[in-house]
């Protein structure tokens, strides 16, 4: 069994997908082939992402697997990846992303020491690097204020999550057979799925590990890029499905460790407020409207927690018409933009 195994969807990624790849494989060959294997998810691409992909399975057979499938979009990617993958442990990086191979050295080194002491954690959770482009200083969300470094521990453990410093798929590395044990998959042709890939599972995780490196770059500028704002506003209605999945995975009041349940009812409060704020910028009529279908959507769900989210100072404005709600909004803009680089 390989120690980790690492899911790249891409479609017409021909690009820009052989940075990301090779950024996988900068720990060398015979280092990576006994611990590594990466799964290149050719998602129904129309360039030459699958000729690509066969070339580094071609150069690297012992590492790389190219899988071809059609078009199901980057959730259904993730879902063939996790499918397909026999690492035991398992992590996604989006074509237009990379890693440092130094961190990467680091994260394997350590997986393969609590391997051998036999311990398995469920989630290890390293820092990304925002590379927005035409920004000379790269913004690192790091994890040190919050968990706990150098040791397994709980959620109990766990102290304050400053705004902004939630964990993304970016920063996620979840054991394999956790995932498929909680039945996660991705809707297909759906956007944003990221969210319920690093929510739904944590339920389910009770051993965390922090290493405080730098592991993920995400890559911010392209103009097709999902995180646009013309591109979000464009596919909002897959944001409110996403939106509705996370409502309806957990029911928060049963999660009895009140760190988690916490942690998690902030996270949703904050999809909320992306999702609203965004069909108010909308703002026409049948955007408005489904900015209350999804408030109702939350409240017939879980009254209990319809009142925690709107008594936050975000969730107030998502209804206001008034001067107050409307700065509401627009603080909630820039919170969103701050938190997932949108716009």
């Amino acid at each position: 069994m390989k120690l980790l195994s690492v899911t790249v969807p891409c479609y017409n990624s021909a690009a820009y997908m052989r940075r990301a790849i090779d950024s996988l494989l900068a720990g060398g060959e015979e280092l990576t082939a006994q611990d590594l294997e990466i799964l290149i998810v050719d998602d129904g691409s129309k360039d030459d992402t699958g000729r690509i992909a066969d070339e580094y399975e071609r150069a690297y057979p012992k590492i790389v697997r190219a899988i071809h499938q059609e078009n199901g979009g980057h959730g259904e990617a993730v879902n063939t990846g996790l499918r397909n993958a026999k690492g035991l442990y398992f992590k996604v990086v989006d074509s237009d992303d990379w890693v440092s191979g130094k961190a990467l050295a680091e994260v394997m080194r350590v997986l393969r020491e609590l391997t051998q002491d036999g311990t398995s954690v469920d989630l290890m959770v390293a820092n990304y690097v925002y590379d927005k482009a035409g920004e000379k200083r790269k913004k690192v969300i790091g994890y040190r204020t919050a968990l706990p470094q150098g040791r397994i521990f709980g959620w109990d453990d766990v102290m304050h999550f400053r705004q902004g410093q939630y964990i993304l798929m970016h920063s996620a590395i979840y054991r394999t057979k956790l995932l498929i044990d909680c039945g996660l998959t991705l809707p297909a042709h759906t956007f944003y799925v990221d969210n319920i890939f690093v929510y739904q599972p944590l339920p389910y995780v009770k051993t965390l590990y922090y290493l405080n490196v730098n592991l993920y770059h995400y890559f911010i500028g392209r103009d097709d890029q999902s995180v646009n704002e013309k591109v979000i506003m464009e596919r909002i209605d897959q944001q409110l499905r996403v939106n509705r999945i996370l409502i309806e995975a957990h029911n928060l009041s049963q999660i009895k460790n009140k760190k988690l349940r916490n942690y998690m009812m902030h996270y949703l409060s904050i999809m909320m407020t992306v999702s609203s704020v965004y069909l108010i910028k909308k703002g026409d009529e049948e955007s408005l409207a489904k900015r209350d279908e999804l408030w109702k959507f939350l409240k017939e769900k879980d009254k209990k927690l319809y009142r925690r989210i709107r008594s936050n100072v975000l969730g107030v404005g998502m209804n206001c018409k008034t001067r107050l709600g409307r700065k509401v909004v627009e603080a909630g803009y820039t919170v969103s933009r701050k938190i997932f680089k949108f716009g």
